[in-house]
Order: C-alpha cells, then sequence, then structure tokens
C-alpha cells in the first residue's frame, strides 16, 4: 500500500484535435502520478519522495522510471494518458477553517518532510537538515 498526498483532479490529457475513440490510451498508476508529482513537480529528493510514499529507494526509482517512460511514450508517440489505479492510500489530513490540509511540511531546499506542529504554520518551522523554513506539502 503505498501512500498518496494528492488526488488529480484531472485525470486524463490527450493530444488536441484527435478524437479519443482514435487513440492508444496509457495507464498512469495513482503512485506513478505521485512520484512524479514529488520528484519533477515540488523538487523533492528520491529519499525525501521514497518515504513520503512509502516504500525504498529502489523501489520509489523503478516507479518513477515507469512513469516517466508512460509519460514519454505517450508524448512522442501521441497517445493518451489516463490516471488510475494501484494500490494506494491517501494520506490523513485535518480540516482547518473549512480546507482539508496534510499533517506534514516539506523541505524546498532538501526535499525533507516533518510531521505539523498543531498551531505552527510549516513556515515557521525549520528544516532539521539544512535550515530552510519549510512549506505546506501540497
Amino acid at each position: 500500500m503505498r501512500r498518496i498526498g494528492f488526488e488529480p483532479g484531472i485525470t486524463y490529457f490527450k493530444p488536441a484535435g484527435v478524437p479519443v475513440a482514435e487513440l492508444e490510451e496509457i495507464v498512469l498508476t495513482m503512485d506513478e502520478f505521485e512520484s512524479v508529482r514529488l520528484k519533477d513537480s515540488i523538487g523533492m529528493n528520491q529519499e525525501s519522495a521514497a518515504d513520503t510514499i512509502g516504500v525504498s529507494q529502489p523501489t520509489f526509482h523503478r516507479i518513477i522510471s515507469s512513469a516517466r517512460k508512460k509519460i514519454a511514450d505517450a508524448v512522442v508517440n501521441g497517445k493518451a494518458i489516463k490516471i488510475e489505479g494501484g494500490n494506494v492510500k491517501f494520506v490523513p489530513t485535518e480540516k482547518v477553517k473549512g480546507f482539508y490540509r496534510n499533517k506534514y511540511c516539506v523541505c524546498p531546499k532538501c526535499g525533507h518532510n516533518e510531521s505539523k506542529q498543531m498551531g505552527i504554520p510549516c513556515f515557521n518551522m525549520q528544516c532539521p537538515k539544512c535550515k530552510t523554513n519549510m512549506v505546506r506539502h501540497v
């Protein structure tokens, strides 16, 4: 079971101008999507991203390599991407003033994550590894 901290609002991408019926489809699992989001979009280091998902670094490497290969195949060969499935669970969230927020903070510099402390915003917490101010994990 892999931990996912973000459920995408959009789960289907296709080349413009090509009817869906004519497209070959590639399925990107939720854990593959999350690995790309953590490593490539947020810029987390591999150790922290693997820890966030709840897998070893070699397993994380296999997940992200598979995801990148699928994305490249879709872009190069004009295929649709559908995001779904995988053996995943969503990380616990807390409801604060009507919004759901993840219960941990991440360092934007080194990718280290820490449990959020009640009443202390992430930007007021310093990373114990590199002393950079943390940000809320999105």
